[in-house]
């Protein structure tokens, strides 16, 4: 009678992992990358878990780049952002569907061409906190860790990653955890 019910429990449990692959039409998951087919533009790649391009994707999604509400047409998992960007700059992409809140933060670094860079929100975090903690170690560091995280937040700022930005970024990361 145990084997029996084994073998029952452990074919339901392997028809549940059967429709596990089923794909939606939702972007959970996308990275910006550089427009082939125009000079200072970005693209908005449609992505799984492991960055393979989903090519299902197709339609008319609500994005928000830096606060600023954009509809983006999708054709096989690519959309473009026509808007140009003329220098290094901070991008803050947002878009919300069903299944939540996917937000990604990215430094897109201009020279001939451009480089987006991924920052992640714990980086973000560790900054200020690594100059809080040597601060608080070495009394008289409290001057330059001063100086530096202005230094740190007139960068950001000057690059287009305004405080409630910021924020908002180490908040969403947060929100992922759980």
């Amino acid at each position: 009678m145990k084997k029996i019910f084994l073998i029952f429990c452990l074919m339901t449990v392997s028809a549940g992992f059967a429709f596990a692959d089923t794909t939606s039409l939702a972007i959970n998951h996308f990275t910006i990358k550089e427009n082939p087919f125009a000079k200072d533009e970005v693209a908005v790649v449609a992505t799984d878990s492991l960055n393979n391009i989903q090519e299902n994707i197709s339609g008319t999604f609500e994005f928000s780049f830096n606060g600023l509400e954009d509809t983006l047409h999708f054709d096989k998992g690519t959309a473009f952002y026509r808007h140009k960007i003329e220098r290094s700059t901070f991008l803050y992409v947002r878009h919300q569907n069903e299944t939540g809140t996917h937000s990604i933060l990215y430094y897109i670094y201009k020279n001939d061409k451009l480089n987006p860079f991924h920052i992640s929100w714990v980086l973000l975090l560790a900054i200020p906190c690594a100059l809080i903690l040597l601060a608080y170690m070495f009394k008289r560091f409290i001057i330059i860790a001063i100086i530096i995280f202005v230094i740190f937040m007139f960068f950001n700022y000057h690059s287009g990653l305004s405080i409630p930005t910021f924020f908002q970024s180490i908040i969403d990361g947060l929100k992922s955890l759980f």
